[in-house]
């Protein structure tokens, strides 16, 4: 794949989370208390990002505390409880000073296609919905919640170049 300017100029990574980060599996014990998969290798490539100076954002529809201990766990941001992700990509873009074309949106589902259309790096999972393919510039080789995050971030970083620049 060629890293083209666009990759370049990304500074702020908003992620869904059910479906991105995880594989869009829920485990539900006799409890009601959900359990989901992650993939342990996103962690490095958030930080990562972190190095170059690229913000990192979940933003969920969902309120749960699982998002919230992952996020946690990776030390990014995260909104949840979200109904209007287009209005909070806009907002999050805002409050860094930055435009949508310098912000990425990785996604995999129609609750996400308004924030794909709408940024400057829209890129959906291997595994997405059918309905959001066409909006993707760029469509994962790995499944959400298998990879999918850190091949993001590699390829962002990659995007670079050597000096990191």
């Amino acid at each position: 794949m060629k890293l083209t300017p666009i990759w370049r100029a990304v500074r702020l990574v908003v992620f869904d989370f059910d479906g991105v980060f995880t594989d869009n599996t829920v485990y539900v014990s006799q409890d009601g208390i959900e359990s989901v998969r992650c993939w342990r290798g996103d962690g490095l490539g958030i930080t990562a990002l972190k190095r170059l100076g690229i913000d990192t954002v979940i933003v969920s529809t969902e309120t749960n505390p699982v998002v919230t201990a992952r996020s946690r766990k990776l030390v990014m941001r995260c909104v949840q409880g979200c109904e209007d992700k287009l209005a909070a990509v806009h907002e999050l873009a805002a409050e860094l000073g930055l435009t949508l074309q310098q912000v990425a949106f990785v996604g995999n589902d129609i609750n996400d296609l308004a924030c794909l259309e709408a940024v400057g790096l829209p890129i959906v999972v291997q595994d997405a919905h059918p309905a959001v393919l066409k909006t993707a510039a760029y469509r994962t080789v790995a499944p959400g919640g298998r990879g999918a995050v850190r091949e993001v971030c590699d390829l962002l970083v990659a995007a670079r170049g050597p000096s990191g620049t």
